[in-house]
């Protein structure tokens, strides 16, 4: 098995956030297969960009894709598309 790059694990965050919603540290972990420590490092590298923002539900701290974050997102698929060929 091929070792993801860095923008293999943020695609991956961001999809996870994507589906979900409003997403807490523990579906996002779960759902891009990192430890809780490594998603929150990547999840505050995407709110430093202004491609995820945070939001308080039911008392929790949640995260949103912002619209940029989607635009980045379709780009990077776009470009691992190109690559893969």
């Amino acid at each position: 098995m091929a070792r993801r790059t860095r923008y293999d694990i943020y695609l991956d965050v961001l999809d996870t956030i994507r589906r979900s919603g409003v997403s807490g540290i523990t579906r996002i972990s779960y759902g891009a297969n990192l430890p809780v420590d490594r998603a929150r490092t990547a999840v505050e590298f995407l709110i430093e960009r202004g491609l995820v923002r945070e939001e308080e539900y039911g008392g929790t701290k949640g995260y949103l894709l912002t619209a940029r974050g989607g635009a980045f997102q379709q780009a990077l698929k776009t470009v691992k598309k190109y690559l893969n060929e």
